[in-house]
């Protein structure tokens, strides 16, 4: 993550309940073992009143400073930056096409979406410096999400629009394909800064690996062998303590052992030993008081998803108290980057912070468990 670059909420109840029904009526057919667990994991305890006002006044300060263009111009900025925002606005619960946020959501997709190169299917095209495939992951990632909770028929036609573009299930399948032949071009099955790298290490591998995840969980073919080298790969990362590297088993971060645990989760491996014992690791390390490290955004964003995925009650305890944080940390304008890291700027540090909020909600098809 070090070298990337670039009013109050009214809930839609009938939509907002309509996508968690299709999201969990999806993994009932897929697992077939949904019933055996308690409701409240699945569709959640109601929400706490600071994690909607820390939520609500995040949205409010994403609507407000979203460019015209669909992107938000910052330090930061690409399609994966916007595709973190758009996240966040998915994942408010908001109708999303007919809700407060839906111009600021269609405005967005419209942005990413020209970005992408429509021969490779990369994002970003070829201007996004060393860290292109983070923008890639990313941007993947938030078109899975929108997609098929999106109506694209107008997208381009509409006001904003060219009147010419494709649709989200059309990119999202360019997207893949960049990313498979990427790893397939890579020794390792993984992924590095370059769609072209022989290279590896696990925050890019990350971010490709969810956004091929959330394809495939919205019905994109994404091959297994593709998938399942990428597992084996974040297994071989995996130290016998539990933390997974970021270019070798040794070291590691909180952030790297969060990313494999939540990939290994998301990819139902949580039969494999490396997943206990990273997930053993990340349920100690929430215990203790957190330690705002080089890249605190990036950090919250992984581990509030791995704790959730791998153990309720730990994420439960972690995210009372990251509430209790932020309510000290937001700002008069309602962002939430904290302020001595440099991973993201202004808006990709308050998205990444709001998103590992949002898995209080559970709207997002990839926050479900």
């Amino acid at each position: 993550m070090a070298d990337m670059k670039g009013g109050a909420l009214n809930m839609h109840i009938p939509t907002a309940f309509r996508i968690v029904c299709l999201a969990v009526a999806a993994a009932c057919a897929f697992t077939g073992t949904a019933a055996a667990q308690m409701p409240g994991v699945r569709f959640g305890d109601p929400v706490p009143r600071d994690v909607r006002e820390l939520y609500e006044a995040g949205c409010r300060y994403l609507a407000k400073t979203q460019d015209p263009s669909g992107t938000w111009k910052d330090s930061q900025q690409g399609p994966g930056v916007t595709g973190m925002a758009l996240m966040v606005l998915l994942a408010s619960g908001e109708d999303p096409n007919y809700g407060v946020y839906s111009l600021q959501i269609r405005r967005a997709l419209r942005s990413i979406i020209s970005s992408q190169d429509r021969t490779s299917g990369f994002y970003g095209g070829s201007g996004q410096g060393n860290a292109s495939m983070y923008h890639h992951g990313f941007a993947m990632l938030a078109v899975a999400e929108a997609y098929g909770v999106v109506d694209d028929r107008t997208l381009w036609t509409e006001e904003g629009g060219s009147g010419k573009g494709i649709s989200l299930g059309e990119s999202l399948e360019l997207a893949v394909k960049l990313a498979v032949t990427s790893a397939k071009k890579n020794p390792f099955g993984a992924w590095r800064y370059s769609p072209d790298a022989t290279d590896h290490d696990t925050s890019v591998s990350g971010a490709i690996m969810m956004g091929l995840l959330g394809a495939r969980n919205a019905g994109i073919e994404v091959p297994d062998e593709t998938i399942d080298k990428a597992i084996k790969y974040f297994t071989t990362m995996t130290g016998p303590n539990g933390m997974v590297g970021y270019m070798s088993p040794q070291g590691g971060s909180d952030a790297t052992t969060s990313i494999g645990t939540l990939v290994m989760a998301i990819a139902r491996r949580k039969d494999l030993p490396q997943f206990k014992l990273a997930s053993a690791y990340l349920k100690q390390q929430s215990q203790r008081a957190e330690q705002q490290g080089s890249y605190p955004n990036y950090t919250r964003y992984y581990r509030a998803q791995a704790l959730f995925q791998s153990d309720v009650e730990a994420w439960q305890q972690w995210n009372n108290g990251l509430v209790q944080q932020l309510k000290i940390q937001r700002q008069p304008d309602g962002s939430l980057a904290a302020q001595n890291g440099p991973d993201g700027g202004q808006i990709a540090g308050t998205s990444l912070t709001l998103l590992s909020l949002a898995v209080n909600f559970r709207f997002l098809p990839i926050y479900e468990r």
